[in-house]
């Protein structure tokens, strides 16, 4: 991967100890049954069973728009996470399916794919009415958007949480490509710098002191 995409050693490190390549591992999709045996390996290599969106700066409450715009806002550290063969199209992109207006939060074209990403975010758990919803969207882009000499397109469901059995269900029956992934905010602390620090109850005193200067 690092001779494919040019990676420099600071990111090469970075994607290590984020552990991208076990997350690509366990990725859930249900390529098996959606693409041809010579896209199927590459599509998987496409979806990480979790992604890291520490860049984003978002509040406690934050809202699936909040999230949306700040990967937007952070949009070339948002595509070096999703992978190296990403490029942004646009957020809530646009469609119209006979009378009713849909929108897809992002829209990401995939150069060795050659197929149109479209990615559905939300801030809670994985629900199996996302998968018709994302099959609704697949289907208006490969009728309306997908040029000829493309490959149908692909969706990706980045939700914070998911019982991978229960994904498991909702993607068996699918006829159209679809990953289910989750994210989260942070990277956990290593056990070194943990010992470094003090504990919460010490953190909420020094705080309550500070307050009161």
């Amino acid at each position: 991967m690092t001779k494919r995409y040019g990676w420099t050693k600071r990111i090469l490190t970075n994607f290590i100890e984020a552990q991208t390549y076990e997350k690509y591992l366990s990725n859930q999709t249900n390529f098996d049954m959606t693409l041809p045996k010579e896209r199927k390996v590459q599509a998987k290599l496409a979806v990480k069973d979790e992604y890291t969106f520490d860049f984003a700066e978002l509040s406690p409450e934050y809202s699936e728009h909040e999230l949306e715009m700040q990967l937007v806002n952070n949009v070339r550290a948002f595509l070096i996470e999703m992978g190296g063969d990403f490029t942004f199209i646009g957020n809530q992109y646009h469609l119209v399916v006979g009378s009713r207006d849909i929108y897809i939060d992002l829209l990401l074209f995939h150069r060795r794919l050659r197929s149109l990403i479209a990615i559905e975010l939300k801030i809670g758990e994985f629900e199996a009415e996302y998968a018709g919803k994302m099959q609704l969207y697949l289907t208006a882009l490969d009728e309306q958007v997908k040029l000829p000499d493309e490959n149908p397109s692909i969706g990706i469901i980045i939700c914070k949480s998911k019982d991978k059995t229960f994904v498991e269900y909702a993607l068996k029956q699918s006829n159209v490509p679809i990953g289910v992934a989750t994210y989260q905010l942070s990277k956990s602390l290593p056990e070194g710098m943990r010992e470094m620090l003090p504990e919460p109850e010490e953190i909420a005193r020094r705080f309550r002191i500070f307050e009161e200067k």
